[in-house]
């Protein structure tokens, strides 16, 4: 048997070798040759989202969102539909879930102890919303399928090639244009005339491409709202694990009368205390922001200027940085949630919940 199918492999694989060299002989001649029609173009670097459409109150980063979130939803359907089935061996996808799972469950249970069965449904979430933004993000219609417009500032823009009359058009990278030319100049040494019952101001000369779909963690209001939830979150495990003591952590003015000197340093190590709650929202937020970021962006500029071999590396390395940004994002706010619920006068007022205040939530 492997002696028959030694050379059906060899086969597989020496044929599976010619495709991948033909679409790279195919990829850089369509990138280089032919006149560059087909040369990807750098993008045009914006920090806000764009709405998907002009004068649609959407952004991209909240569609992409959304569809996130769907594929979420569907996930945890098939999920839920295979542990109902009375399957006890996991096959496919969902055993690939299932260690997910397990090794998130395992990771709060080391940390927080008793209290892992309340913090692992928000931390396990984070995890697998940020990790599903950021493989979908590899798609390659993210960041490069949308509406033309007009290059803004001083940006260099490109002329457009026409596909399909009137409905479908694609950036020339080898005719690069600044938008400070007057449009109608700039039309005529084009060459590029308005579709029929199009009017030539409605036609950008000088163009770039707002995408329909964006990583949502390219968009910082993202990242500062999944900080912020996360912090607020760490705040509600202090009290329920604490009580009211929990805010002594912050203003402690217990020792001022019996000892007021060293008081003194204890209320304003509280504030400091308070003051790093604050902080750690911001650097939650700019470091998921400026790792995603930041990766798309060069991702981008490098598949412009070396295309076909060199992006699909970086793309290893984009869908590596996205997992481990998520999976770090996720474990923070476990360990801030952790230390949230333990005393730091030494002694676990957490163990009230034993008594049948604030029980750990099983869902």
């Amino acid at each position: 048997m492997t002696d028959a199918t030694h050379p059906q492999q060899s086969q597989s694989i020496g044929f599976k070798r010619w495709i991948i060299i033909a679409l790279i002989i195919g990829g850089g001649f369509l990138a280089f040759g032919i006149g560059g029609i087909w040369k990807p173009v750098p993008p045009a670097v914006k920090l806000p989202a764009e709405p998907i459409w002009p004068g649609v109150p959407l952004t991209n980063t909240i569609l992409a969102t959304l569809i996130v979130d769907l594929i979420l939803f569907a996930l945890a359907w098939r999920a839920r539909a295979f542990a109902q089935s009375g399957q006890l061996v996991p096959q496919g996808f969902y055993n690939f879930f299932e260690f997910l799972v397990e090794f998130l469950w395992d990771a709060a249970e080391s940390t927080a102890g008793k209290w892992a069965k309340a913090i692992f449904p928000f931390t396990a979430t984070i995890f697998f919303l940020v990790f599903t933004a950021n493989m979908v993000k590899a798609l390659p219609i993210f960041e490069t399928v949308g509406y033309l417009e007009q290059a803004h500032g001083t940006v260099k823009g490109y002329e457009t090639q026409e596909l399909i009359p009137g409905l479908l058009y694609a950036l020339n990278g080898a005719k690069e244009v600044t938008h400070e030319e007057p449009a109608a100049e700039a039309g005529a040494e084009a060459g590029h005339a308005p579709a029929e019952g199009e009017h030539a101001e409605e036609m950008c000369t000088a163009c770039e491409v707002v995408p329909f779909l964006r990583g949502s963690a390219t968009d910082i209001n993202f990242t500062f709202s999944m900080a912020l939830i996360a912090m607020i979150w760490v705040q509600v495990m202090g009290v329920r694990a604490l009580g009211a003591g929990y805010f002594t952590k912050f203003f402690n003015t217990g020792g001022m009368i019996s000892k007021p000197f060293f008081g003194v340093i204890d209320f304003g190590v509280g504030l400091l205390e308070l003051v790093s709650e604050f902080a750690k929202v911001l650097s939650f937020g700019f470091r998921l922001f400026g790792n995603i970021f930041a990766g798309a962006l060069l991702l981008a500029i490098l598949g412009a200027l070396t295309a076909v071999i060199v992006p699909s590396m970086l793309y290893t390395l984009e869908i590596f940085v996205g997992a481990i940004q998520a999976y770090v994002f996720s474990m923070l706010a476990l360990v801030f949630m952790a230390q949230a619920t333990v005393s730091h006068h030494g002694d676990d007022h957490g163990d009230h919940a034993e008594h049948g205040e604030a029980a750990p939530a099983a869902h």
